[in-house]
């Protein structure tokens, strides 16, 4: 994995709706004035205490990308 570790703006969204839950996943990011569109992830959670992070391996086709979500605070932790 290549580490980067840089706050990013998520663009779009899209949602699924697993076993009666509703989930959202990012559907587009902007870093580095690109923008990514994803095609399929997963998501993880994260239990830290009272404070729950989100973990996204998203993938556009092409490459893995995994994301966090702390706080509403989007970051893109790598790619691979």
């Amino acid at each position: 994995m290549s580490y980067i570790n840089q706050t990013v703006n998520v663009q779009a969204f899209y949602f699924l709706n697993c076993l009666g839950n509703l989930r959202t996943f990012p559907k587009q990011i902007e870093y580095n004035n690109q923008n990514f569109t994803f095609s399929d992830g997963l998501q993880y959670l994260v239990k830290k205490g009272q404070q729950v992070i989100q973990i996204f391996e998203m993938t556009d086709g092409e490459k893995t990308y995994r994301l966090r979500r702390e706080d509403n605070c989007w970051t893109l932790v790598g790619t691979k």
